[in-house]
């Protein structure tokens, strides 16, 4: 009886490319925190700086974890698709949610239930 082959489409990623990725978010993890910790930046720019931090560890778990850039480019596509995907999901709602504050604040408790009474047909 044969042995049954499988055939992998990519190369086999080193045991040190996890090694590496794992070493460097914590460092990206330990300069956030300390530098939330000693407020070296004023709440403006740390609010900035802290993003940026954000932004190189998402790259280098992109790279080193999830291995976009490495083997087939549909990894890269699908990847952009859902980051696309949530991005439409995320601003849809805080828009529909900013649109409902603007439209219902300046209302006492009455206002609104007299307001949800009259356009309950809507």
């Amino acid at each position: 009886m044969k042995k049954l082959h499988v055939e992998h489409r990519h190369a086999p990623v080193p045991y040190i490319s996890y090694v590496v990725g794992f070493i460097l978010s914590v460092i990206t993890t330990l300069i956030a925190y300390l530098f939330v910790v000693n407020g070296t930046f004023p709440k403006e720019t740390l609010i900035f700086v802290v993003l940026a931090i954000a932004v190189v560890q998402l790259v280098v778990q992109m790279v080193f974890f999830l291995h976009i850039g490495r083997g087939s480019h549909w990894k890269l596509m699908t990847f952009v698709f859902t980051a696309i995907f949530v991005l439409i999901i995320v601003v849809g709602t805080v828009w529909i949610m900013n649109n409902l504050n603007y439209n219902m604040m300046d209302m006492s408790p009455t206002e609104m239930q007299q307001y949800m009474e009259h356009n309950e047909g809507i």
